[in-house]
């Protein structure tokens, strides 16, 4: 998975290429299909991330090429990524489980499921995914997702839901 991003980003940057899935990938990814996120980091600080909950694409492979493109390209909190960095790119893939809705704040743990914090009245959601460094309480996990998506959960009501994440 990390070669298949990091592969996807060089040759984009590189050249402009979206590249194929080669087809000596493992079967399931090719035929299974999830939302991806891709990080990118440089000397271990974030560079990019960008990733889609539910799956838009075909296959969990042209899910990662995408991501992994868009974040290189259309992070909005960073300029894009350029040739002269990619030597020094770090990269991680978060293939993620389908999103449950929670009843209550006690189904989740910050180690084991990242969350999805939507406002009931408008369209406005944030994404945080499992076990990042520095995030110990539901409560910072949950005000962390909705400030991301621009909520405020003191004055509109929030829908949740949890999801697994297989990390690369």
């Amino acid at each position: 998975m990390v070669k298949l991003a990091k592969n996807a980003v060089e040759k984009f940057v590189s050249g402009g290429e979206i590249i194929s899935p080669p087809s000596a990938l493992p079967k399931e990814l090719l035929e299974k299909k999830a939302g991806v996120f891709v990080s990118i980091r440089n000397s271990g600080n974030l560079r990019a991330c960008i990733g889609t909950y539910l799956p838009t694409k075909k296959n969990i492979a042209l899910e990662t090429i995408a991501n992994a493109v868009s974040a290189a390209s259309n992070d909005m909190r960073f300029e894009p990524i350029t040739k002269k960095e990619l030597p020094s790119l770090d990269y991680e893939v978060y293939v993620l489980g389908s999103p449950e809705r929670i009843k209550d704040a006690v189904e989740l743990n910050v180690k084991k499921y990242g969350i999805l914090v939507e406002s009931a009245e408008s369209r406005k959601c944030g994404l945080l995914l499992p076990n990042l460094e520095g995030i110990k309480s539901i409560e910072e996990q949950i005000s962390i997702a909705a400030r991301k998506g621009g909520i405020d959960p003191g004055k509109e009501k929030i829908i949740i839901f949890r999801f697994t994440a297989d990390k690369y």
